[in-house]
């Protein structure tokens, strides 16, 4: 087995809370330069910026996953990851029909840059994205297998936008097959609240909102097929 190091929770300029400097570019290279080897763009109920990600990835010695972190109705947070670009930009049109026609205030919440392949900007999504969908946890995992991809609750360890800060609880009924932590030290803690975690994949990416959050190399999986071990075939 080889040992691969990922990065699968990253933001682009798309989310309104990621950084301008967040470019497709930028953040692929910044990856490359720190040592990653697999790395998910995924925004805020948003794959808009993962066509031009894919593109740029070709000419790059990084495996790009395109992916979202979705909202759920609950308002707790989900990495949903996908095989390809196709099954990505289906759920995006699925989700997009799911999200409140609320617009965006860049003044306030900031811009939803949508960017080629050359960073250049070609639009701006209107609706603000970190508002929560319709769709509810319990839907989320058969959802993202409809769409070819795989699903897992984001950082639940953190005080807000997770499944325990939201919902005081984590539940096997959901069916996820893995789970991110951002605080490694706060597995000893959690395990026992999740219920199956030694089955489950523990997973821990950056979250990053700006390039300087972007993993160097850390997160790591000892595997022969990293989208394999994921789910994603």
């Amino acid at each position: 087995m080889e040992k691969v190091t990922y990065d699968l929770h990253t933001h682009s300029a798309l989310s309104p809370c990621g950084d301008n400097d967040m470019t497709v570019n930028n953040i692929l290279h910044m990856a490359v330069l720190g040592g990653v080897q697999v790395l998910a763009v995924t925004d805020h109920n948003s794959c808009k910026n993962c066509p031009a990600a894919v593109e740029v990835a070709k000419g790059l010695p990084i495996d790009l996953i395109p992916g979202m972190e979705l909202c759920t109705v609950e308002e707790v947070h989900v990495i949903c990851l996908f095989p390809a670009l196709d099954n990505a930009m289906a759920f995006d049109a699925y989700v997009h029909d799911r999200l409140p026609a609320v617009e965006n205030r860049p003044e306030i919440f900031g811009e939803q840059r949508i960017l080629n392949a050359a960073d250049e900007i070609v639009g701006y999504e209107p609706y603000l994205l970190i508002n929560a969908t319709s769709i509810s946890i319990e839907e989320v995992v058969p959802l993202a297998k409809r769409f070819g991809g795989i699903c897992y609750p984001a950082h639940v360890d953190k005080s807000s936008t997770s499944v325990f800060s939201n919902l005081g609880y984590f539940s096997s009924d959901w069916g996820f097959g893995a789970v991110e932590i951002a605080n490694r030290q706060k597995i000893e803690e959690l395990a026992p609240k999740i219920p199956g975690f030694g089955e489950l994949l523990v997973l821990h990416s950056s979250d990053a909102h700006y390039l300087w959050d972007i993993s160097q190399g850390e997160n790591f999986l000892f595997c022969n097929n990293f989208r394999r071990a994921l789910g994603l075939y």
